[in-house]
């Protein structure tokens, strides 16, 4: 089978760490990268765990080269995206992988720049798809996303797509 291969940003790890989801995350069809921008976001006990991932060979970090960054600055990313945003667009277009981010302005940027990307739902979609989260676990798991996380609550169209699930799972 062919592993889709999708470029991680912190902000999907941070909350699949908060919801206790990461094991089910590393479950999925996925080749996992990420880059050591993202890495050094997370706190050490994430860390840590994404080392595991990464010595079983579940999760690939990119140390970016000079070139790399040379590259970057030559395509003019938005200054509304930091230095670890720009490495996880570049990452992403360099193995022709989606990303997997709910960053707004990642997204919006990868959207511009023909990378497929999906955010956290489409990560509850795939996880339930595949059988790896039970429908009522999913739906618990995605409340407790939502309390913890206002960047959740305070988005009319993400909380649409929220609750459509919470019923279809509830």
């Amino acid at each position: 089978m062919i592993l889709k291969i999708a470029v991680t940003d912190a902000c999907i790890f941070i909350d699949l760490f908060d919801i206790d989801l990461i094991t089910s995350f590393f479950g999925l069809e996925l080749e996992v990268h990420t880059t050591s921008g993202v890495y050094f976001e997370l706190n050490n006990e994430q860390q840590l765990v994404l080392k595991a991932y990464q010595s079983v060979n579940k999760l690939v970090i990119h140390n970016l080269t000079e070139n790399d960054f040379l590259e970057i600055y030559s395509e003019g990313y938005s200054k509304s995206l930091s230095e670890t945003d720009k490495s996880v667009l570049h990452i992403a277009n360099k193995l022709n992988a989606s990303v997997l981010s709910s960053d707004r302005t990642v997204r919006n940027h990868a959207k511009n720049k023909s990378i497929e990307c999906h955010g956290i739902i489409w990560i509850f979609d795939e996880l339930v798809r595949l059988g790896i989260l039970a429908r009522k676990e999913a739906s618990e798991k995605l409340s407790q996303l939502v309390s913890l996380n206002y960047f959740f609550q305070n988005n009319k169209h993400l909380m649409s797509e929220i609750d459509t699930r919470l019923k279809a799972w509830g």
